[in-house]
């Protein structure tokens, strides 16, 4: 089989692609040069530099300068993949419209003719091996765009191509989204439902429940354990975490049967987490067993809910102590509130769970179909 042949297409294809150089279709673009003195910290029109490039502006210039040098000098079509020349090399934003200018050289376009589809060559561009110049700070000159070769299918398979990747991408697009809506609504309710400081009850709160919330140190909610070495223990299928979450797994067990909240005790210590038994954790990483009849949901987010890094011991590594935990104070609610509490915050976090699954998968079959549908 030819090797200009990808291991998948659609059907109705089997012409091998065309080794090309891409200088073959057209020229490298790029706007018009703006000089810092012409740009403004806000303003009409947003001016997008090499480290703002796909992101938030932070220069803007005006509508006239705007005007006068879209009509006499280069500017994208919609569509067009517009590529960093400089910074993060090779990565591609698609324009879409938007009223917007970009610096020139930096972020450069090939203006080409109508044998190549502007949806496939976005995708393209990321499956390139560009080759970079400059010993320190790399950078794709202009010929190295134009001498750069790849295989190019039939219009009709570009468009193809180039209409799969826009739908996963979409998808992609809408995962993210949904993904940080959810951590946003997960952010707000931390907020909303747990007393602010110097206040004994929360802003929101479930149906029926009146009482004022109770201080107490986190020290008679949990007990605070300390995780231990684990390279004496056999391979088995006990978890082991440490403050970055799962390493690998052993035969035996810190806690075979209660849950608890993982908390840093050098390095990361703002971030807690679950841990379901049974687990094994390791020596930076404490773990923190609910007392009596809490709920560790809810203990969970009174954890989520704490500056950690102010109770930091340390002038180097960030630490924590079991004393600082346990002396730490908060304000907590009858077991009845907690267990509500608890169930929707675990409901916020199975959904965000189910979200960063779908769009890993979605990742990875965007990964997997770029290797298979590319020569």
């Amino acid at each position: 089989m030819s090797k200009n042949v990808p291991a998948i297409r659609f059907e109705g294809f089997t012409d091998a692609w065309e080794q090309c150089k891409l200088g073959d279709f057209g020229s490298v673009e790029m706007c018009k040069r703006i000089y810092k003195e012409q740009t403004a910290e806000s303003g009409d029109v947003p001016f997008f530099k090499i480290g703002t490039f796909g992101s938030t502006p932070d220069a803007y210039i005006s509508d006239e300068l705007y005007e006068k040098y879209r009509e006499i000098y280069p500017y994208p079509k919609i569509g067009t993949p517009l590529i960093s020349a400089a910074g993060s090399v090779g990565r591609t934003v698609i324009y879409q419209g938007e009223r917007a200018y970009y610096q020139d050289s930096n972020i450069v376009w090939l203006e080409h003719d109508d044998r190549l589809v502007d949806t496939f060559l976005s995708v393209l561009y990321g499956q390139m091996d560009w080759r970079l110049e400059g010993s320190t700070i790399k950078r794709l000159y202009n010929k190295d765009i134009l001498d750069a070769e790849a295989a190019i299918p039939t219009l009709p398979e570009q468009r193809q191509i180039g209409a799969l990747f826009c739908h996963l991408d979409n998808l992609i697009t809408l995962h993210q989204r949904k993904l940080a809506l959810l951590g946003n609504v997960k952010k707000s309710m931390l907020d909303k439902m747990f007393p602010k400081l110097g206040e004994s009850t929360p802003e929101i709160r479930f149906e029926g429940f009146t009482d004022a919330w109770e201080q107490r140190k986190l020290g008679e909610l949990v007990d605070v354990c300390s995780g231990r070495d684990y390279k004496r223990l056999d391979e088995g299928p006990i978890p082991v975490y440490g403050t970055g979450g799962y390493m690998t797994s052993v035969s035996e067990a810190l806690s075979y049967d209660e849950d608890a909240i993982g908390i840093g005790r050098k390095g990361t210590i703002d971030h807690p987490y679950l841990l379901e038994a049974p687990f094994w954790t390791v020596d930076t990483l404490f773990y923190c067993i609910p007392k009596s009849s809490n709920d560790i949901e809810f203990l969970l987010c009174e954890f989520l809910n704490i500056d950690w890094k102010s109770k930091d011991e340390s002038t180097g590594l960030p630490s924590l102590s079991k004393q600082a935990i346990g002396e730490t104070e908060v304000y907590v609610p009858r077991c009845a509130e907690q267990r509500q509490i608890g169930a929707l915050f675990s409901r916020l976090d199975s959904l965000i769970t189910l979200h960063q699954r779908k769009l890993d998968l979605l990742r990875n079959v965007k990964k997997s179909m770029l290797d298979k549908m590319f020569v």
